[in-house]
């Protein structure tokens, strides 16, 4: 059974920092792209980045890029996202996402991706 934990997530003012951390657990981690995706209220869930298998590939939203960075860690099944700069537009659920098909290159679409349960972000002016 797949398992996306994410953890991390909180308030913090304009301009500050927040890492989240998504363990897995289920299946062979490293065989999987991964990524993070997030969902503001009354909008529909948008991509954030994507890391590749061995995490030497990654891909950004334009939204995010510069400021967020998207990294994993097989030895400890987890895949994380440091944000920097946040902004108020930052806030959100932010999903963990493991990419349906096993050894493929990492995408920007949702529905290539089975998602974790989220953790709330929380960017105040």
């Amino acid at each position: 059974q797949v398992m996306l934990v994410e953890s991390g997530g909180g308030l913090v003012q304009a301009g500050g920092s927040l890492r989240l951390s998504c363990t897995a657990s289920g299946f062979t981690f490293g065989s999987y792209a991964m990524g993070w995706f997030r969902q503001a209220p009354g909008e529909e869930r948008e991509f954030v980045a994507a890391v590749s298998r061995s995490g030497g590939s990654t891909i950004d939203a334009d939204t995010v890029k510069g400021r967020f960075t998207i990294s994993r860690d097989n030895a400890k099944n987890t895949v994380y996202l440091q944000m920097n700069s946040l902004k108020p537009e930052d806030t959100a659920v932010y999903y963990c996402a493991r990419d349906r098909i096993p050894f493929r290159t990492p995408t920007m679409t949702a529905a290539d991706y089975y998602w974790g349960k989220g953790t709330l972000v929380t960017v105040s002016s």
